[in-house]
């Protein structure tokens, strides 16, 4: 890693870049994903730049970049041969912001035209929970499958009840440890960004773990992965995203019932249950009450729907 004490205006952009990324993994501590994203973005822009300008960059030559490039950038990328939506672009141009006010910040180097770019307007996306019934089908269903073996089925129903139960992420599920159960009355969660929540722990979603414990045919160590693949191995998102797959497809669900959408679930059935917003806000870990906002629009559309369904001249 180069250091942009030592005459960062000279950096190449590329090392530019990987010092950039450094500090999203150290002092901002973002998730490996958004990592892989962001190098991914910012590895395409210089690529763009040093194409258009017909030679490699130093961090000097990033403050001259004006808005037609960006915009000649983005524009490449809603073009070419996996062309982004509206939303991606957005957050393409995000990214190279946040790039650039690093520039700015640590290397003395600003970016004004950078101002001048606006992403295009993306229609705002609702979360799409399951029901209640969906729901109580997906953490049902790992029981009935005839081709799992019962510690496996205890382990699915047990990772989707604590997704569920807990408002989890899929990645903050799969971080538990053996040292964790025992489930508490409330758990702590790292989730985006290093932050730090508690998730309160009902006692269905203890029960689950506790049955999956006790069928589980590998000794875990304290400092170890909970849940385990069947060779031992910890468990992997990609698992729960196909089991939920292939559960869906028994129970006729739509495409729209993933892990995640359990993560909604929790929030639009608290919120259909009276809970308010700033405490789901704290639950669900949203850094934004914004974020969260969102949940009442989901709500208030299935009211619709309940209405639309169930009165006589609806």
């Amino acid at each position: 890693m180069a250091d942009p004490e030592l005459n960062p205006r000279g950096l190449t952009s590329h090392e530019a870049l990987t010092d950039w990324l450094a500090h999203l993994t150290h002092e901002r501590r973002l998730s490996p994903r958004t990592l892989e994203a962001y190098g991914h973005i910012g590895r395409l822009y210089l690529a763009f730049i040093e194409r258009h300008r017909g030679e490699p960059q130093s961090t000097a030559d990033l403050g001259t970049i004006s808005a037609a490039e960006v915009r000649a950038h983005l524009a490449e990328r809603r073009s070419g041969d996996r062309p982004l939506n509206a939303r991606s672009v957005n957050q393409t141009l995000s990214a190279i912001r946040s790039f650039h006010d690093w520039l700015d910040r640590r290397c003395g180097v600003p970016t004004p035209q950078l101002a001048l770019v606006r992403g295009p307007k993306a229609r705002a996306s609702l979360p799409r929970p399951v029901s209640e019934d969906q729901a109580r089908g997906l953490l049902q269903e790992p029981e009935a499958d005839p081709d799992a073996r019962p510690w496996e089925a205890a382990r699915d129903r047990a990772v989707l009840t604590l997704l569920y139960g807990c408002g989890l992420r899929i990645s903050e599920g799969l971080s538990l440890t053996r040292a964790d159960a025992p489930l508490p009355d409330a758990l702590r969660i790292t989730g985006k960004g290093g932050k730090t929540r508690l998730a309160p722990v009902v006692p269905r979603v203890r029960e689950a773990v506790d049955a999956y414990l006790e069928l589980v045919p590998f000794p875990l160590e304290p400092g170890g992965a909970l849940f385990r693949a069947r060779r031992g191995g910890p468990l992997s998102p990609r698992h729960v995203q196909a089991t939920v797959q292939r559960l869906r497809g028994r129970l006729g669900l739509p495409a729209s019932a993933t892990p995640h959408a359990l993560r909604h679930s929790f929030a639009t059935h608290l919120l259909g249950a009276g809970a308010d917003l700033r405490s789901i806000q704290e639950l669900l870990g949203h850094a934004s009450l914004s974020t969260t906002q969102k949940y009442t629009a989901v709500d208030a559309a299935r009211l619709m729907d309940a209405y639309a369904a169930a009165h006589p001249r609806g």
